[in-house]
């Protein structure tokens, strides 16, 4: 059975995960993906909209350099944008801005749940009067704050916050006032944070996280669904109340959502992958729908020889030029080649380029991750 008897017995005659490159050079849309609970809900009540009824968390892999906006910023960097942009202070509204800012900025790093909650209560408030403003009054601050950021550069935002330069802030703004006209995303960036990635980094993001990708290339995974809510940078269907009201509001730098990733123990590499630097590493969020391999094999000749895993993969190659091996049957892979694996099939990839070969692995097992990542059973 291709897929595992356990594999098929949960989720169905049906991979649990959907695998994708993405190549970003238009912002994609402010977006969360509901919980399960949520997904239910919607599905059924809007199923033109919402087409099933799985949760959707994501995993991103930077293939190159990557910038997007990343769950809610610390409370303190958002209360000094509502202090330093006058038309982000506009769209919020007087009262609410120095409402937020007042109830968090004494207590932003309390352990006491109590205090949490007023706090996320206070970035909500606050965050659902952004998205709720009138268009008339978005396209007016929208104006407003391009032409500060185009005159400010520097010195725009008050210079900006611990984690991002007034330059850096100023230039977003510009150039997704570009790709969106007086779009309310230009705004939400002063409540999320705005990360950059390099190739080989990775982020987790769970069910109810906001984001939107910016630019640059990724290995995106998913569970399998179809389901997005959105609210700005985008001309498809909108649904701002869900949105605002299914979010979590955990606060945060974006450190905390970056994942690392760990030695793969069920790879042998040959001799010449060893002393090429060659490398197969792991990256395993914390659910069971799917974990990624990325292998990197450094000389002509290298090998990457894999346990058979207990459910499906896909393998797909960014880079280079080789072979995959499964049993006696062997296939030539270059840049773009995507291949699909079945269930206790062992894999051998082999380099035939002068350069690096590149692959990425999405694959689910059943059962205890931390035990197959550290290579105990």
């Amino acid at each position: 059975m291709l897929l595992s008897p356990e594999i098929s017995q949960r989720y169905g005659a049906k991979l649990p995960f959907l695998f994708k490159v993405l190549s970003i050079r238009k912002a994609l849309s402010i977006q969360a993906h509901p919980d399960k609970k949520l997904a239910e809900q919607l599905h059924a009540r809007d199923p033109k909209n919402y087409p099933d009824d799985n949760h959707k968390p994501e995993m991103a892999i930077a293939i190159t350099a990557f910038e997007g906006l990343c769950g809610f910023r610390p409370l303190a960097e958002i209360a000094h944008f509502l202090k330093t942009v006058p038309s982000l202070r506009k769209l919020v509204g007087e009262s609410a801005s120095e409402s937020f800012v007042t109830e968090t900025q004494r207590h932003e790093t309390s352990d006491q749940e109590d205090v949490a909650e007023k706090n996320k209560r206070a970035l909500r408030t606050a965050f659902a009067a952004l998205m709720t403003a009138k268009q008339d009054d978005i396209d007016s601050a929208a104006k407003e704050l391009v032409e500060s950021a185009q005159r400010e550069k520097d010195d725009f935002a008050g210079g900006g916050g611990p984690t991002n330069t007034g330059a850096e802030l100023a230039d977003v703004v510009v150039r997704l006032n570009e790709q969106f006209p007086n779009d309310i995303g230009l705004f939400v960036q002063f409540f999320l944070n705005y990360i950059k990635m390099q190739p080989g980094e990775a982020m987790f993001l769970k069910a109810d996280d906001i984001h939107a990708y910016l630019s640059g290339d990724i290995i995106e995974c998913m569970a399998a669904s179809d389901n997005v809510v959105r609210a700005g940078f985008t001309p498809k269907f909108k649904d701002v109340q869900t949105l605002v009201s299914m979010l979590t509001y955990n606060y945060a730098p974006i450190e905390e959502q970056k994942m690392s990733p760990v030695d793969y123990p069920f790879a042998k590499l040959s001799a010449s992958a060893y002393t090429s630097g060659s490398s197969c590493i792991l990256y395993d969020p914390p659910i069971e729908e799917f974990s990624v391999l990325k292998t990197e094999l450094h000389k002509k000749g290298a090998k990457a020889t894999f346990d058979a895993m207990a459910g499906p993969s896909i393998v797909l190659s960014t880079r280079g030029s080789g072979s995959i091996s499964v049993g006696p049957k062997s296939e030539d892979v270059d840049a773009g080649h995507v291949f699909f694996v079945g269930a206790t099939a062992e894999v051998v990839l082999e380099s035939t380029s002068d350069g690096p070969f590149v692959t990425f692995r999405a694959f689910c097992e059943l059962g205890d991750k931390q035990e197959k990542a550290t290579g105990q059973s």
